[in-house]
């Protein structure tokens, strides 16, 4: 479906756009610096799977996939501001937003953290509706 967006519409998304990208850049490295790192050197984290490690890998994924989470959103405004929302655009962008969280998941947790299978399937499954012409 295409939309016929008038100018100040498009600017004002391309400035949404801009801003959830920055401000998921900032959580990110700003959470991971100035709070994650604090709070991971605190003695009463809990104790999950026999130690903290799990629970530090868990608080570690889980904060840098809502910043995935805002790339997402920004990507399917950039392509409503480009007039290009389609279902297979919209699909494509949640397939990669699942994929890329399934990969941090994996990738922080060691692969202990279960949820990175789910994201993965959802991710696949919208991907292949993308290419199959939804």
């Amino acid at each position: 479906m295409q939309f016929d967006l008038s100018f100040p519409v498009t600017i004002a998304l391309y400035i949404a756009v801009f801003l959830l990208v920055l401000v998921g850049l900032i959580h990110s490295i700003l959470g991971e610096r100035y709070i994650l790192i604090r709070l991971f050197r605190r003695g009463d984290l809990p104790t999950l799977f026999g130690g903290t490690e799990f629970t530090r890998r868990t608080l570690r994924f889980a904060w840098h996939i809502t910043t995935v989470a805002w790339w997402g959103i920004a990507a399917i405004l950039f392509l409503l501001a480009q007039g290009a929302i389609s279902q297979h655009n919209i699909a494509l962008v949640i397939g990669t937003t699942s994929c890329a969280t399934a990969l941090i998941i994996f990738t922080v947790s060691r692969s202990t953290h279960l949820a990175w299978i789910v994201f993965l399937i959802v991710g696949c499954i919208a991907l292949y509706a993308s290419v199959s012409g939804v």
